[in-house]
């Protein structure tokens, strides 16, 4: 019986062999340089006993014609596979860094195949891998990975290897036959800090160079709404109501998503001049920078860091604070001034536990407003 026009082919091969028929099947085309001609490229999917368990398989990969190619499958093209699917599954931004952050990594194991991947290559990529620096007085120096990035990259290899499996790319999960050594958990927990607020002066310094330096506003807007840092970035301009002097946004956790947070009286004119720029540019964000060499003017996470490291810098503050400090400024300041803790609560994107709270009171924007007036 004749195979259909690119199903297949089924050969019997010569001399005395214990499976002598060859199935295989075409993957594209070449064209021969000298003669002009295409030619076939065909790959073999393996030798059977019998001509029938040989169509069977050439019928297996016809309704699966993914499997063929996974025995040379490289980590890279996995992992492209793999975020493509698992990305828009993300409820952030931040999120997907932290996959693409550990990723930069594993350069060194990026060609290799899949089918290859051993635990010890995982562990090697922890302990050894590293990044080069393209930023700040160290550019072109080694960076290792930090007792954070080795945990992360422990997390990517076991999702990704998750998702192999699920796909039958490999028979087994090397990235979950072992477990953190006590050594990265040490590293990692000496590592860890919590956030530290900016004191009175820092607010002082902060508030007397507003205008001088650059995004010191947006700092200070930070400070008197308590967004997440990521969530700050990507302010809507369409959520922003002058009119009524309140944002909605956040991100996160279902407390914390679509919150209506009031505008402080003292920081109305910093908010109101980003929204006339936000306007004059075109942009559908509340903060931009339109001098933004890389990326286009909208303001990310990442972005977002690096210009607040340079205030940092410039005013020569605690040079250890970082993007979510502003955040615990708030909320610490809202504490001191007394504001009701639901109230805090509510405008952080918290969770309330109280069902009293969160399911049978009401609150209005003006309540909310009046509370947070409460700070200086």
């Amino acid at each position: 019986m004749k195979l259909p026009n690119g199903y297949g082919s089924v050969t019997k091969l010569s001399g005395n062999r214990r499976k002598p028929y060859l199935a295989r099947v075409t993957l594209g085309w070449t064209v021969d340089e000298q003669s002009g001609k295409a030619i076939q490229n065909r790959v073999p999917i393996g030798t059977y006993k019998t001509k029938k368990e040989a169509l069977q398989a050439l019928a297996e990969y016809s309704a699966n014609p993914y499997d063929i190619q996974n025995d040379n499958m490289t980590l890279a093209e996995l992992y492209e596979k793999w975020t493509a699917e698992y990305f828009p599954t993300l409820d952030s931004d931040s999120s997907s860094r932290t996959i693409t952050s550990a990723w930069r990594y594993c350069h060194a194991i990026h060609g290799m195949r899949v089918k290859d991947l051993r635990a010890r290559h995982i562990k090697g990529i922890m302990e050894d891998g590293y990044v080069i620096s393209d930023r700040g007085k160290n550019v072109g120096a080694r960076v290792p990975a930090s007792p954070g990035t080795k945990s992360r990259i422990k997390s990517m290899f076991n999702l990704m290897l998750d998702y192999a499996m699920e796909y039958e790319l490999v028979d087994k999960n090397y990235a979950r036959t072992f477990d953190l050594s006590n050594d990265i958990i040490k590293e990692k927990e000496a590592a860890t800090r919590g956030h530290i607020n900016f004191n009175e002066q820092e607010m002082k310094t902060l508030w007397e160079n507003l205008g001088k330096i650059r995004f010191v506003d947006w700092i200070l807007i930070q400070c008197y709404m308590g967004w997440r840092p990521q969530e700050l970035a990507i302010l809507e301009l369409e959520n922003v109501d002058l009119e009524n002097w309140c944002i909605t946004g956040g991100m996160k956790t279902e407390a914390g998503k679509c919150r209506i947070v009031p505008i402080h009286t003292r920081i109305r004119d910093l908010v109101r001049k980003n929204y006339n720029q936000a306007v004059e540019l075109g942009s559908s964000r509340l903060f931009n920078d339109p001098d933004a060499v890389k990326g286009g003017m909208k303001i990310t996470y990442d972005k977002y860091a690096g210009r607040f490291s340079k205030v940092i810098t410039a005013l020569n503050l605690r040079e250890d604070h970082r993007p979510h400090d502003p955040r615990t400024t708030f909320i610490t300041m809202a504490k001191k001034a007394k504001v009701d803790e639901y109230v805090i609560k509510r405008l952080a994107g918290h969770k309330i536990t109280d069902i009293t709270e969160a399911v049978y009171t009401k609150r209005d924007i003006e309540w909310l407003r009046a509370e947070l007036e409460k700070m200086p």
